[in-house]
């Protein structure tokens, strides 16, 4: 699987799948949200505690969402028709895909079945929740994709072809990193899609409900369909237009070449798109953290590991080291710079503290990336994770994760302001907060403060 762009992206697919499933709720997990959903439609109204279970764990199932979605455009052209040539990729790139969009829809009939005959609940997941991006109607756009007749009938075709192919599509899934596709992949073809008498009458309710509820914005609009043998069509996704399609990201090459003039290793990036297309229902202004590794001169200069496993893709490219939803990897500047605005913050530390608490984020490489943001647990690492689990404990650093709706985890925005508050790490430069310029000392600290809720 070595060598090519397109079988790259075929494995950081199957990774994405992979770190993605225990992400999504099941109905099971849902359980205490349906018997919140009982008791707020009985009374007619959700208490506090419950309503922050109930968007914490949408906000979740959107969140793997992005990136299922995400992994499934990567794989269509491969599975289009023109590619059927080369079978293995084919079967391949046919089992990851059906196995995302089985996950997004087997999940999100758990969410439907929770609002079911519940205007309360369905209310209540229509709201806009700007502390994850989530934007007014968001269920009713995903209610709509999920109970479409005609969606219906191409979701049962992708199922027809892929009993005709198990054998060859389970074949091409052997071995690593694939492998764990296949149960997953079972798993799911164990579990019928609704009937068509089913899909009539949920789609029935449905329209009884957006009678009630009919005025839809037109300009926020749900990307809906299910991947078919055709491999033409993609898992359903509420797409956030915020800027013109194809606009470019606003860090480009020259802004690149600065951070690699400017940086030194260990510094901590905490980045956005002004698009929120990848970051999207992560909460706050700045949602997502990486941490800057150096070249390979400045990384032997800290006497850091070499980094043998990265350079058969990226060479001495490499300079980050970030937690995504392919997973902890090493990184070149183009692919963790891709966006729109940044911070860096350096920390305040001697080199013996800084090499070692570089040494454990590099540990990290290879593990999944984890969709729950519970920080109990290390098998599986969030962005803010990484970081926290880096230089947690490194000189006089410390931080406090913080419970939100029965989690453990680290916002990027509480990750910035126990780092800048404590004295441990000082906001050294900026980029894109007051259009597209590089402020640095503190004219960047200045700007950070003001473009998020800071307590520093």
């Amino acid at each position: 699987m070595r060598g090519s762009a397109s079988d790259q992206k075929v494995i950081n697919a199957a990774m994405a799948v992979l770190a993605a499933a225990p992400g999504l709720p099941s109905r099971a997990d849902l359980a205490q949200e349906l018997s919140d959903g009982v008791a707020a439609q009985r009374r007619g109204y959700y208490l506090p505690d419950e309503d922050e279970r109930l968007r914490a764990g949408f906000h979740r199932y959107l969140a793997v969402r992005v990136s299922l979605w995400d992994a499934v455009q990567n794989l269509l052209p491969i599975v289009d028709r023109r590619a059927r040539a080369k079978k293995l990729d084919f079967y391949r790139a046919y089992g990851i895909a059906l196995c995302a969009s089985a996950m997004l829809w087997r999940t999100g009939h758990a969410l439907l079945d929770m609002a079911q005959g519940r205007d309360v609940v369905w209310k209540k997941l229509d709201e806009a929740e700007p502390r994850y991006g989530i934007e007014r109607k968001t269920f009713t756009y995903m209610y709509a994709g999920l109970t479409s007749p005609k969606i219906m009938a191409k979701y049962r075709k992708s199922w027809r072809y892929y009993r005709r192919h198990t054998a060859q599509i389970n074949a091409a899934l052997s071995g690593d990193p694939f492998e764990g596709i296949v149960p997953l992949l079972q798993n799911e073809a164990g579990l019928a899609p609704p009937t068509i008498r089913e899909s009539i009458y949920e789609r029935l309710h449905f329209r009884g409900f957006s009678y009630r509820r009919r005025h839809i914005s037109a300009a926020r609009k749900t990307l809906f369909a299910v991947f078919e043998a055709s491999g033409a069509r993609i898992a359903e996704l509420k797409q956030p237009f915020i800027k013109p399609s194809g606009s470019p990201k606003r860090v480009n090459d020259a802004v690149r070449a600065k951070v690699l003039d400017f940086c030194r290793p260990g510094d901590v990036f905490i980045t956005r798109h002004d698009d929120a297309l990848s970051n999207v229902f992560l909460p706050g202004f700045w949602p997502h953290g990486a941490l800057f590794l150096g070249n390979a001169v400045q990384r032997a200069a800290l006497g850091l590991p070499d980094i043998e496993t990265a350079r058969h893709h990226h060479g001495e490219r490499i300079v980050f080291i970030e937690s995504k939803k392919d997973g902890v990897l090493f990184r070149p500047i183009e692919d963790t710079l891709e966006l729109d605005a940044f911070i860096i913050m350096r920390p305040n530390l001697s080199d013996n503290d800084l090499r070692a608490a570089l040494s454990r984020a590099m540990s990290h490489v290879g593990k999944l990336y984890d969709f729950a943001f519970d920080f109990s647990s290390a098998d599986r690492l969030a962005c803010t994770e990484l970081i926290y689990r880096s230089y947690h404990m490194a000189g006089d650093i410390r931080f406090k994760p913080e419970d939100i709706a029965g989690r453990t985890c680290l916002s990027a925005e509480a990750l910035m302001n126990q780092a800048i508050g404590s004295g441990n790490f000082d906001v050294v430069a900026a980029y894109g907060i007051n259009g597209d310029m590089w402020e640095d000392g503190s004219a960047a600290h200045a700007a950070l403060a003001g473009s998020f809720s800071s307590e520093f």
